[in-house]
């Protein structure tokens, strides 16, 4: 999987070349001519540059290796708390939902060691994500993993208003250890994690989530 050792997202590499390329070329242009409205956008530019540093960051997390344990899969806020359907596995379920906005970090974890035994993808509007019907009208992509024991769990990566790019590296067939980074969503988005119900839930509606770290809740 990608990102398991950079400080920063491979995927933001681009954004990072493209922003600082083009503070180089406005710091020469402010050097040849000394404009004052140059100078401006060369400070506005080397803010913008250090914001997508930010953005990608990719830190070091380390969680609980309690197997029953269901750990944040994002930084976020609780904003969504409830039963709910889930369509894919055709069952009632506990719900968390997590709201990340552009100052979290992006990258996404495995919440809990398994197999990944399928995969989804819904193409879909680009609704707010603080909005719940964001959770079945917008663009997403899931996984089904199931633990050693059997216990099945759904992780849903959805677009938001400004998140148009969702990235998943993994794949039907894949194992994942808890922790391991397996994918991020491009700008601001949610992750919905549907639980077994019978799940000990841990957090509480508005509740800070660190990813990695957080325990969501205990499986039965």
């Amino acid at each position: 999987m990608r990102n398991t050792h950079t400080p920063i997202a491979v995927e933001g590499f681009p954004f990072i070349a493209i922003a600082a390329a083009f503070t180089a070329v406005v710091a020469f242009l402010y050097w040849r001519t000394c404009s004052a409205w140059l100078l401006a956008l060369v400070c506005f530019l080397l803010l913008l540059t250090g914001f997508i540093v930010f953005f990608f960051r990719n830190p070091q997390r380390t969680g609980t290796s309690d197997e029953r344990a269901v750990l944040a899969p994002a930084d976020g806020v609780i904003v969504y708390l409830g039963d709910a359907h889930e369509e894919h596995l055709g069952q009632e379920m506990s719900k968390v939902s997590i709201f990340m906005s552009v100052f979290n970090v992006h990258v996404n974890r495995a919440p809990l060691t398994g197999r990944v035994v399928d995969t989804f993808y819904v193409s879909g509007k680009f609704l707010d994500v603080r909005d719940e019907r964001a959770t079945f009208e917008n663009e997403r992509l899931g996984i089904i993993l199931e633990t050693a024991r059997g216990v099945k769990i759904v992780v849903v990566q959805v677009a938001g208003l400004i998140a148009r790019r969702i990235v998943c590296y993994a794949k039907k067939g894949d194992t994942l250890e808890r922790g391991r980074r397996y994918g991020l969503i491009r700008f601001g988005s949610r992750l919905d994690v549907y639980l077994p119900k019978g799940t000990e839930i841990k957090v509480a509606m508005g509740e800070k989530t660190r990813c990695g770290e957080t325990v969501l809740g205990i499986l039965p």
